[in-house]
């Protein structure tokens, strides 16, 4: 993997927290530091308060990646896509993990726990952290995705 040293963030809700803890212990054990934000538990709760918590820990630069987990992924995607700098791909294998990185410079990684194994989780955990961005062409049109929308007077 990359940095060893490197920091990555992670998050999720009560259907993302088994997936979160199989997360977590992979990525120790291949040795990065891990912030746990949360949940820390099966408690019902709402995946947007920890995917604001992930996405504000890399705007502040405490982290330069991360991994949101709730059980079909799409509204921790949604939830992290609506802050400035983030570039979250939700993704399910990982040739798409692969690719969102290669091509989308993608910063978070969103898995939806319901509906992928653990097996499938790390190969797409591999992809993410082993990738890097391509550059090139894909510069001009992540320069078309503004950071922050548009006010409308």
């Amino acid at each position: 993997m990359e940095n060893k040293q490197e920091t990555i963030a992670i998050a999720s809700d009560h259907a993302g927290y088994a997936m979160k803890s199989f997360v977590k212990q992979f990525l120790s054990s291949a040795g990065y530091q891990v912030l746990d934000l949360g949940t820390h538990s099966e408690e019902s709760c709402d995946y947007s308060d920890y995917g604001h918590a992930l996405a504000e820990a890399v705007e502040r630069g405490e982290v330069k990646r991360g991994v949101g987990i709730c059980g079909s992924g799409e509204g921790m995607a949604m939830t992290l896509n609506k802050h400035q700098g983030i570039r979250a791909a939700l993704v399910w294998d990982a040739e798409i993990a692969r690719m969102t990185r290669l091509h989308n410079d993608a910063n978070v990684l969103v898995l939806p726990g319901r509906y992928i194994d653990t097996a499938t989780a790390e190969t797409c955990l591999q992809a993410f952290l082993t990738t890097s961005f391509e550059g090139g062409r894909h510069v001009r049109r992540l320069e078309k995705m503004p950071l922050q929308a548009t006010k409308k007077p």
